[in-house]
């Protein structure tokens, strides 16, 4: 099966509890139409670059998934329908990621630099 990297933006509105509930729905979504969830990373409360539908900011997440087409198909829909996702990127990839992605990576190494200032 074809790998997939999906980020979706939430509205600023959602708690943390909402946008993990709303990211298990993806994930069950693929799940359940024969795919597997290599990872899912939640990148936090961002500031967006323009305005999105009245909002300027959002939550971002990364799902990481080895899923068919259909599935990754019906997520989208899915993602479309629901009024608390601002934007959806899907992209197909060779292979899968090993570790954190480069989001996570330059959140560690900007904390860390202000630590150390």
């Amino acid at each position: 099966m074809p790998y997939y990297e999906t980020v979706y933006i939430a509205r600023q509105e959602l708690s943390d509890a909402q946008v993990k509930e709303l990211t298990e729905g993806f994930t069950k979504i693929i799940k359940d139409g024969g795919g597997k969830i290599h990872k899912t990373e939640d990148w936090g409360l961002r500031t967006l670059a323009y305005r999105i539908r009245k909002n300027r900011k959002g939550h971002y997440v990364l799902i990481e998934s080895d899923t068919p087409a259909d599935a990754l198909l019906e997520m989208e829909r899915q993602m479309r329908l629901s009024d608390d996702v601002l934007r959806y990127m899907s992209v197909r990839e060779d292979a899968l990621s090993t570790g954190p992605s480069a989001i996570l990576n330059k959140d560690t190494r900007d904390s860390d630099e202000k630590e150390a200032a």
